[in-house]
């Protein structure tokens, strides 16, 4: 292991890959402001340092109901084609400007309708924002390509007809499927004839389990209905003894790992829901060591007050990962990303391992 602190502008410059990136979690502070005075809506801040520090130290309570409630505001200025366009452009942009080289970023479209406008819109209007945030990164010499996982919400009753909505748009830019919302009560068995479908379908989807709730919800989201991925799935780490020399896995830690499952994790948002303790106790460590497959996100920008670069300084600063542990975890997002295999080896190829291998060289 590289004992040397990776600094946060090395980072930057590294080429990374996200996975879990909420759409309405990444909303840029002053551009809620505006919307918000355009719509009459009230926010509870109306300066945008002060409104970061509002969602950063709401989502900050420790649970994760709490933290699902600072989305009131940001799904209330994602009710206009206009709108939907504009933030889809800005996080392009954004995550470009980190050195994201490649991003799936997900929502709900079914909360973007109270201002009249149908799925079918949301999704296009999203999906037009993101190739100009693409466009917009290029130009400013960022190159990104972003692409979309639409949710269902699991304590509501829509995840079919998303899933069909999903498929729909597979070719123009939707890439996967996913359900999202409060975990606690709300078991992915229960969205299964959604998963039926998208099974006969081939179109994969990943599945937000194990954040709040134990190994029993990886369990229904991986052997029930059949998960590409896992969105956290850090509580794994209960199924696993590391008491011994040698670490003892369950039947389900063991199948999630030899079958390659991607577990999404997003550390900096685990410590606010409780997901994890510390970042010193973060399962992430364990998990990378055990070989599973692990990949860094961000989970949702504004209420984390973070970024990638930065997920990865903390990781460095805490565990001394160095470039080698880095590269990992991006080719492990590479080849778990909902891309075609060509673009995948394409972007693995030409793109991330070039890049770690010069940066590698030059430690």
């Amino acid at each position: 292991m590289n004992q040397k602190t990776l600094s946060h502008d090395d980072l930057r410059a590294a080429p990374k890959v996200v996975l879990h990136e909420h759409l309405d979690g990444g909303v840029r502070p002053q551009t809620l402001i505006e919307i918000a005075d355009e719509i009459g809506h009230e926010l509870p801040a109306t300066e945008a340092g002060a409104l970061a520090d509002w969602f950063f130290e709401s989502a900050d309570s420790g649970t994760l109901a709490r933290y699902l409630e600072t989305f009131d505001h940001t799904i209330a200025v994602s009710q206009k084609a206009d709108h939907c366009f504009r933030i889809a452009s800005e996080a392009a942009q954004d995550l470009a400007a980190d050195g994201v080289v490649y991003a799936e970023l997900r929502y709900a479209p079914e909360q973007q309708l109270r201002g009249g406008l149908a799925l079918e819109e949301v999704v296009e209007a999203t999906l037009a924002g993101f190739a100009e945030g693409e466009r917009l990164a290029a130009a400013a010499g960022h190159r990104i390509t972003a692409r979309t996982i639409l949710c269902g919400m699991r304590h509501a009753d829509r995840t079919l007809e998303v899933a069909k909505l999903a498929t729909a748009y597979r070719d123009k830019g939707v890439v996967g499927f996913d359900i999202a919302g409060g975990e606690i009560g709300n078991p992915a068995e229960a969205h299964l004839p959604a998963f039926e479908y998208l099974r006969r379908e081939n179109m994969p989807f990943t599945i937000h389990a194990g954040e709040s709730v134990g190994p029993e919800s990886i369990w229904g989201a991986v052997s029930v209905c059949g998960a590409n991925r896992i969105g956290h799935g850090v509580q794994l780490i209960k199924d696993i003894d590391l008491s011994g020399d040698e670490a003892k896995l369950s039947h389900l830690a063991h199948y999630i790992r030899d079958r390659r499952i991607a577990l999404e994790v997003c550390p900096s948002s685990n410590l606010q829901t409780e997901g994890a303790e510390s970042i010193e106790t973060h399962p992430i460590k364990d998990l990378y060591d055990l070989g599973f497959r692990v990949t860094v996100n961000n989970d949702n920008r504004l209420m984390s007050r973070t970024h990638t670069s930065r997920e990865f300084q903390l990781l460095s600063e805490t565990f001394g990962w160095g470039w080698a542990e880095v590269k990992r975890c991006t080719e492990n997002a590479v080849k778990a990303a909902f891309l075609h295999q060509p673009e995948r080896r394409r972007l693995l190829e030409e793109v991330v391992r070039p890049a770690y291998a010069a940066l590698e060289a030059s430690a």
